[in-house]
């Protein structure tokens, strides 16, 4: 009778044993989220291993999240949070969860450089993206002492973020980033570019400053080289660039559809109505486009252009003065006609 209790009694155990290790595998082994496509966990600085639990909870079964939280406490996860942008994937279990978080094993994103006119535009874009906020971006971009180490200042900065899409790390800082631009634009000056700039006269960055006029001069690509090579024959002549867009990146007014006399006083060494040459810096990061076509500009003898009056958002071109009148007259008579003032 003894020896049927005693056997009893571990049968019960063995069993108990049996359900527990079942109960734990499943908790650890078994797929965490709840979802049937990839979801993200974001872990800020100030985060705690607590309020990384309450985060993935949202997507998470409850067996799954205590497993985690077991998990964590046997890996001393608390001692080890780290911030980052995490996935889980519907077949990621407890167990893998926990070592990428325990591990700093971060998804990357990949971070798009959009075509924007301004870096201010640039860091409201990366503040809803990355972790730091738009204020920290506009305080990296403006800060003078720090474009000074990447070999630029604040008017040349735009030059280094050339339109691509990269991969990085959710949390990467604002310096890391322009860091990371600074190598990826020298490794886009290869030496064949660097001899098409010196072939046309210009610097690197002078390159891209061009791109940026020509950039927001019209969105055909196939007319991109014909403006570029009007540009360099205005540098080349010694005349003054009188380019629209740059006197609505002076006056900080991109919805200018007609420029007048009044806008062309403002002083500003973006307004090339007013200061001969190149702006000091970019008016717009440019499209590739238009990068290629400033380093490889079409030859010809037009020193002026004009919108067409038919609104394409292409230009006359014409080599002489009295040919550009005429064809300024037939676009001022379409906008009058459409009233656009």
């Amino acid at each position: 009778m003894k020896k049927n209790k005693t056997r009893k009694g571990l049968l019960i155990s063995l069993v108990l044993l049996l359900l527990l290790i079942g109960a734990g595998s499943w908790m650890l082994l078994g797929d965490f989220s709840t979802r049937t496509t990839n979801t993200y966990i974001y872990i800020d600085n100030d985060d705690t291993a607590d309020s990384v639990f309450h985060k993935a909870s949202q997507t998470g079964r409850p067996m799954q999240v205590l497993g985690v939280r077991i998990a964590a406490a046997l890996l001393r996860y608390g001692k080890n949070v780290r911030p980052g942008r995490y996935e889980v994937a519907p077949d990621k279990s407890s167990l893998q969860l926990i070592r990428d978080l325990r591990n700093g094993r971060q998804a990357p994103v990949r971070l798009t450089i959009p075509n924007v006119r301004t870096m201010n535009d640039l860091a409201a874009r990366l503040g809803r993206q990355l972790e730091a906020d738009s204020a920290e971006w506009a305080a990296c971009f403006s800060d003078s002492l720090f474009c000074h180490e990447l070999g630029c200042d604040t008017a040349t900065l735009p030059c280094l973020f050339l339109p691509n899409t990269y991969e990085v790390f959710w949390n990467v800082t604002p310096s890391q980033l322009a860091r990371r631009m600074k190598r990826e634009s020298e490794a886009f000056w290869t030496s064949e570019r660097l001899a098409s700039a010196k072939e046309i006269g210009l610097t690197p960055y002078e390159v891209i400053t061009l791109a940026s006029i020509v950039d927001q001069e019209t969105a055909n690509n196939d007319e991109k080289p014909m403006i570029a090579g009007m540009y360099l024959n205005r540098l080349k002549a010694g005349m003054k660039l009188q380019a629209d867009p740059t006197v609505k990146f002076a006056l900080r007014r991109f919805d200018l559809r007609r420029i007048l006399h009044e806008h062309l006083t403002v002083d500003s060494p973006y307004n090339t109505y007013k200061y001969e040459g190149l702006p000091p810096g970019p008016i717009s990061i440019p499209s590739m486009a238009s990068i290629e076509a400033a380093l490889h500009p079409a030859h010809h003898d037009y020193l002026y252009m004009c919108a067409k009056e038919d609104f394409s958002g292409t230009h006359r071109f014409a080599a002489t003065y009295a040919e550009h009148l005429r064809n300024a007259k037939r676009y001022a008579d379409a906008l009058n006609e459409r009233g656009i003032h």
